[in-house]
């Protein structure tokens, strides 16, 4: 799967589109008018955008919504942990019509606790912006290098 698969319609086209369902309404014109057949995912934030996306789904048939992400619905807790309580309401709600993602701190710690919430997907930022640099220094001593050339017949 790559980032030419699905249309992932972002807080910003969200932002840009006036709101969900007009965001939800323009992919979906714009899929039929280019008779273009592929999946879509929506972000949401709170219960009430969660909302918003299955009311759209229910009055238009043939949305091309397949998955909902769920932003953010996982709470950081002072002691490490995470409260995924808004997160397992949005998969309650959601009640298998979509596949479901969490993402939004997503880490090792804490994804285990996120995948006992029912999402069907998780996502985690922290792979690539929390990554811990590893330092690979390229000095070459070039005595040892040629010892051990000689040592090894490949000189």
């Amino acid at each position: 799967m790559g980032l030419f698969d699905m249309v992932m319609i972002k807080d910003n086209h969200i932002s840009v589109a006036g709101g969900i369902t007009n965001a939800l309404k323009a992919v979906d014109t714009c899929l039929e008018q280019n008779n273009i057949q592929m999946e879509v995912e929506v972000e949401t934030r709170t219960l009430d955008e969660v909302n918003e996306v299955l009311e759209y789904a229910s009055i238009n048939e043939n949305a091309s919504l397949s998955r909902i992400t769920l932003d953010n619905m996982v709470v950081p807790l002072p002691n490490g942990d995470v409260d995924v309580s808004m997160l397992e309401q949005a998969v309650q709600v959601i009640d298998g019509r979509f596949k479901t993602e969490a993402s939004g701190n997503v880490t090792l710690e804490t994804v285990n606790t996120i995948g006992q919430s029912g999402v069907t997907v998780i996502s985690s930022g922290a792979l690539t912006h929390s990554v811990k640099a590893l330092d690979i220094s390229l000095k070459i001593n070039m005595a040892l290098a040629l010892k051990v050339g000689r040592r090894t017949k490949r000189l």
